[in-house]
């Protein structure tokens, strides 16, 4: 019955073993997430104010049309 109980008890420290690489794992991943949605977060802020800026840049329908829609001089 001895060589059992070594038996268990190496089974068990296995398994320790590989619940603590388990929780670091998990621990860098969740890190690894919060650290991504904080980018997204901030590249979905920094397209709004690009998006800001570009509706800013545009005519009011201003007589005359759109420069987009003027020929070039060299036409």
């Amino acid at each position: 019955m001895a060589g059992m109980n070594t038996e268990n008890e190496n089974r068990v420290e296995a398994l320790e073993v590989r619940l603590a690489f388990q929780d670091e794992l998990l621990d860098a991943l969740n890190a690894t997430v919060a650290r991504q949605q904080k980018e997204i977060d901030l590249l979905q802020q920094q397209i709004r104010l690009l998006y800001q800026q570009f509706r800013n840049a545009q005519p009011d329908d201003a007589p005359g049309g759109s420069p987009r829609d003027e020929i070039p001089p060299h036409y």
